[in-house]
């Protein structure tokens, strides 16, 4: 089980898609065109005293789309096919979209807070990335990845160990000694994890208000669509027949009510066995 979502066919997904493509459209006019790179770089880059100063709001949006070199959008982007295009296709274009986006301008606005005075633009797509690993992490935090291509690691550890390191390096100073916005990966992972605990509560909400009573002396009809108690085994099928769908069909031909199944299942199954 903790492996069989990885043989799902690898094919970029829509939301994936969108971002690499404009990512690398953007990096390209900006190497072919140095006088506006460093034009987008200035006013396009979030520059905290500019955002919250002058009021150039559009930055905690733009400065996720430039970067500084090759391998800066290289390995960002690698991180954001290979971390997210299971999540996309767990969660939805929709979602999944709007996950990345609150991850990165919540990041690029926090940074902004903090260091207020600061005239040094920020750039690249980091903080959205930070919160896509916390995000994977909390999907599916037993699933084994491998640091440096070498040392087999649980996705939990792995996203702990990137957070520690972060948060030592922005309390010692880091971003201003090695060039790395090491507050705005921390704030991405901060900011993922707020949105992810919020949507959980709101949905939460939503399936208590949907429990009503007809008539005094009835009993209660629950309306949200969850499924009897049912067996270990039955709920490994139900969730395979599920994933098979989405792979043949794509995400978007499951019903609201399966969509919640889906997501009820896949948290059960993260640690190899349903809940007790």
């Amino acid at each position: 089980m903790n492996y069989y979502r990885f043989q799902l066919r690898r094919h970029l997904t829509p939301g994936i898609r969108f971002l690499l493509i404009g990512n690398a459209a953007i990096f390209l006019i900006g190497l072919l065109l140095p006088q506006l790179n460093r034009y987008m770089i200035v006013y396009g880059g979030l520059v905290p005293e500019l955002f919250l100063k002058s009021f150039f709001l559009w930055q905690p949006v733009t400065y996720m789309f430039l970067h500084g070199g090759f391998m800066h959008l290289f390995f960002n982007m690698f991180a954001l096919w290979m971390f997210g295009t299971e999540l996309e296709r767990q969660w939805g274009t929709n979602f999944f979209l709007k996950f990345y986006f609150i991850s990165g301008i919540g990041a690029g606005i926090l940074s902004a807070v903090i260091q207020p005075a600061s005239t040094i633009p920020i750039i690249g797509a980091s903080g959205a990335i930070y919160g896509i690993l916390l995000g994977f992490a909390m999907m599916y935090p037993d699933r084994i990845i491998y640091l440096n291509f070498l040392i087999p690691m649980k996705v939990k550890y792995f996203v702990m160990l990137f957070a520690a390191i972060e948060l030592f390096a922005s309390m010692g100073g880091g971003s201003l000694r090695d060039g790395v916005a090491h507050i705005t990966h921390l704030s991405g992972m901060i900011f993922g994890y707020l949105f992810l605990l919020w949507t959980q509560h709101r949905n939460g909400s939503k399936r208590k208000r949907k429990k009503i009573r007809f008539a005094p002396g009835s009993k209660t009809r629950d309306l949200s669509g969850k499924p009897p108690k049912s067996t270990k085994g039955e709920d490994e099928k139900e969730l395979d027949e599920l994933m098979d769908r989405i792979a043949l069909k794509g995400y978007d031909s499951l019903t609201e009510e399966e969509k919640m199944r889906l997501l009820e299942l896949s948290s059960r199954f993260r640690k190899n066995g349903p809940e007790a």
